[in-house]
């Protein structure tokens, strides 16, 4: 245990040493790492499933140790006595009939009482006995009590380790049980959220009227004025860059490789697809791609006919593909630096320039081979990052670099007294115009010669003349620095930002944000009670209220600490977030104001949940307790009532009760617990007792109901939330492999079918379904993606939860084009 948990504080210390290391390169080099981190974060994970698997085995061999000296006594006593029920699961063979019979018949009457209760035990069953006895002193850790009962339990294994469900009395035979898909389906209805912390040039404007730009796995179209979305999502792992057609219909998008279930590597590439249709109408580079696509251009002189791709891998490939064939053209080794942009020049479809890191290469093309040469800096200090870079109405190239200038780029011819007759023409700087203080992460040239650039420290837009002299400047607040900027109409400019938003405006009237996200991690999800707003808070610190009929954000505050988990009080007018400290924080859903403050342990806590009336909140910590407290003033004081202590593992989910009286919880070692609040939370150790009982919400991962949503070999980590409809006909689950699930309510059986939908592009933390399951909602851990989902009914059919089929059909469906 002490060696695993100091390999895990070396692993913990590398990867945060990489992190601080990533944050500094500057957010665009962060490429230059995926494979280091993404092994060292498996690694980490794998550490720390075997620290909570250590913790969970020494718990549970304790807990058998205790029983184990509980059982002993009674057993020789009944030993003595010569009679009484005994275990079944290993005892000696001649002993499993007479357990059959259940403890609760009442003996026989009479004299045949006194009987039979001092007729003495047979030898050889003495013997036998003391056998049994014996074993069980040897075999702390494989004795188990086996239970009195008259009903049906199922065994579910997770790593190993079984976890008994008990069958309801409503349901009288178990196996012959049939399920189908729920007749409700999801359908996307929109995206929160963009992703310009770490890429660049993502952000254009079709003739459509619509802004495009991605986050996770989906490509969004955006129309500005209507507000309205669509969606591209034939993607199967998060897209990274985008560029659109001459024409400014087509689109081309490329993204990550991914990996899959398995943790095998899938293959990247390229779509080209019509923007006015949603079609794809060429899949450029499967099988040729290594690791991802970080970068694609079309080329303009010839009106779109070929496409350039710098992919991901340690040689950064640079390729030149036929659009209309789909075909390669050309493919050579770039560099084994980070490369951020390519593009063509627009007057010259043979001429390609690439930059990034300390570079910037000028390419030719011809007879289907490419050659470069590298920009020389010369005199000029040359820069950490060549972040971005445009052609000028003269033809001069233009770049922006981590020193915050602006270097003009042209053509001299060679230097014969040095390098002898037939010296070959350079590319060097012919002038150097200071622009930000900081890096200089985008420009975009307007239509009269002007160029727009903007900041990264000092987050300001310059507008300079065709002469780059300053003309007019703003500054980005609030939002982080401005990381892509997309030409409206000469005035209006959409801008992207490292802090994933999407602002709107002009320098005389400002920017305000028409898109906005979480920037970091996210994990807490709570939606309201009565109204269409829900609430999510993550590792930015961030606690956001969203609208989702509006599709809008409502109200954001920063927290001291990031938060984890949320939920509103059925009143509606207050919210719980549990943070990542132990404390937590109750806002007024008005004001935004801190009502109350409370901590509890030092450990994060996981879940928060009131009870159906409001009159309780359960507190789930990483500690291994639940904290219950009584709920006074609509949400607005709160005193401790108790305290559910007897889980060996740290709190993930649970539930209330409909009556408000009891507390159904899971646990990091896959425990299913249940605790009688009104009696004083106190373990209820029967847990056969409580499989009639109703539940008012159903989020807890392990339990009869919703076994089948586990696939067969799942460890445990598979699945990280559910969620039950309020209708109680549908499942909704966020599971580890970027998908969300629809199942039909209940859903015992193994293997059973249901509908799978795509979108995100990393582990789904959290789904819930909206008060009036209308919608569903999902967030992405790492990919910072918010996904609402529309319930398409399907069908009539009574609205019950209980509701089992006869059919057998275990086909799955996928998402609608």
């Amino acid at each position: 245990m002490e060696k695993a948990r100091d390999a895990l504080t070396l692993e913990k210390v590398s990867l945060r040493t990489l992190n601080n290391h990533l944050n500094d390169v500057s957010a665009g080099s962060s490429a230059e790492y995926p494979d280091r981190v993404s092994v060292m974060e498996g690694r980490l994970q794998l550490q720390e499933n075997e620290i909570t698997l250590l913790k969970s085995s020494l718990a549970d061999a304790l807990r058998r140790l205790r029983l184990h000296d509980q059982l002993i006594p009674l057993l020789k006593q009944q030993l003595i006595a010569g009679g009484g029920p005994r275990p079944s699961c290993t005892a000696p063979r001649g002993l499993k009939r007479r357990m059959r019979k259940s403890p609760s018949t009442p003996p026989p009457s009479g004299a045949s009482r006194e009987r039979t209760s001092r007729t003495p035990m047979a030898p050889q069953r003495q013997l036998e006995m003391y056998k049994y006895v014996s074993m069980v002193q040897s075999c702390h850790t494989c004795f188990f009590i086996c239970h009195w009962l008259t009903g049906q339990s199922i065994k579910m294994f997770i790593r190993g380790r079984p976890i008994t469900m008990y069958v309801p009395s409503n349901i009288q035979n178990y196996d012959d049980l049939r399920m189908e898909p729920p007749v409700e389906k999801l359908e996307l209805d929109w995206v929160y959220g963009y992703r310009g912390r770490d890429c660049r040039a993502n952000l254009y404007l079709l003739a459509s009227g619509e802004a495009v730009y991605f986050i996770a796995c989906v490509v969004v179209l955006y129309h500005i004025n209507n507000r309205t979305q669509r969606h591209y999502s034939k993607h199967t792992d998060c897209v990274r860059c985008l560029t659109i057609h001459p024409d400014k219909v087509r689109v081309a998008s490329g993204q990550t490789a991914g990996v899959d279930k398995d943790g095998k590597p899938l293959q990247p590439y390229v779509h080209i697809w019509d923007s006015s249709t949603l079609i794809t109408l060429q899949q450029i580079g499967l099988g040729t791609f290594e690791r991802g696509v970080g970068s694609v251009a079309f080329s303009f002189a010839d009106s779109g006919a070929f496409l350039c791709v710098i992919d991901d891998s340690n040689e950064h490939m640079l390729s030149v593909w036929d659009c209309a064939k789909g075909t390669k053209h050309a493919e050579v080794k770039s560099t084994n630096e980070a490369v951020f942009t390519v593009e063509f020049n627009p007057n010259d479809s043979t001429n390609i320039i690439t930059c990034g890191k300390s570079h910037v290469y000028f390419w030719t093309l011809s007879a289907g081979s490419l050659t470069k040469k590298q920009g020389i800096f010369g005199k000029y200090k040359k820069p950490k990052f060549i972040q971005c870079f445009v052609f000028s109405l003269t033809g001069d190239v233009l770049t922006g670099d981590s020193e915050g200038n602006i270097l003009t780029w042209g053509k001299s011819p060679g230097d014969v007294k040095t390098l002898g007759k037939g010296a070959k023409e350079t590319f060097q700087i012919m002038r150097q115009t200071r622009a930000h203080d900081g890096s200089v992460f985008t420009l975009c040239m307007l239509q009269g010669g002007a160029l727009l650039s903007g900041g990264g420290k000092d987050r300001k837009i310059i507008r300079w003349s065709a002469d780059l002299a300053p003309e007019r400047e703003c500054e980005v607040k609030d939002f982080g620095a401005v990381r892509c900027i997309a030409d409206v109409d000469g005035e209006e400019l959409l801008v992207g930002t490292t802090r994933n938003a999407i602002l709107r405006g002009t320098f005389s009237d400002g920017f305000v944000a028409i898109v906005q996200g979480h920037v970091d991690e996210m994990w807490g999800l709570a939606t309201h009670p009565s109204q269409d707003v829900f609430l999510t808070c993550g590792h930015d610190r961030l606690v956001c209220v969203w609208n989702t009929e509006e599709h809008k954000l409502d109200w954001c505050t920063t927290l001291e600490e990031y938060g984890l988990c949320a939920d509103f009080c059925p009143n509606g007018a207050v919210v719980s977030v549990g943070l990542s400290t132990g404390r937590w924080l109750v806002l007024d859903l008005q004001t935004k104001d801190i009502v109350s403050d409370y901590t509890d342990g030092n450990e994060q806590l996981s879940v928060m949940r009131y009870s159906t009336d409001g009159s309780f909140l359960a507190v789930g910590s990483h500690d291994n307790f639940i904290y219950i407290y009584n709920v006074t003033e609509s949400g607005r004081r709160y005193s401790r009532y108790g305290k559910c202590n007897g889980h060996s593992s740290f709190i993930t989910h649970l539930d209330w009760s409909k009556d408000g009286k009891y507390i159904m919880s899971n646990s990091g070692d896959y425990e299913i617990l249940y605790w009688d609040i009104a009696g004083g939370c106190k373990l209820l150790r029967n847990r056969y007792e409580s499989k009639d009982r109703e539940w008012a919400s159903y989020t807890c991962v392990l339990g009869f109901h919703v076994m089948g949503v586990w696939l067969e070999g799942s460890d445990g980590t598979d699945i990280n939330a559910l969620c039950r409809s309020h209708n109680e006909r549908m499942v909704a689950v966020a599971d580890d492999f970027c998908k969300v699930h629809l199942f039909q309510y209940p859903c015992p059986k193994p293997k059973a079918p249901n509908h799978s939908y795509e979108g995100h592009g990393s582990h789904v933390t959290n789904v819930r379904f909206t008060h009036c399951d209308s919608h569903v909602l999902s967030m992405g851990g790492k990919d910072t993606c918010i996904l609402q989902w529309r319930v398409k009914r399907g069908g009539t059919g009574d609205s019950g939860g209980d509701r089992l089929h006869s059919s057998s059909s275990t086909s799955t469906s996928s998402p609608e084009p």
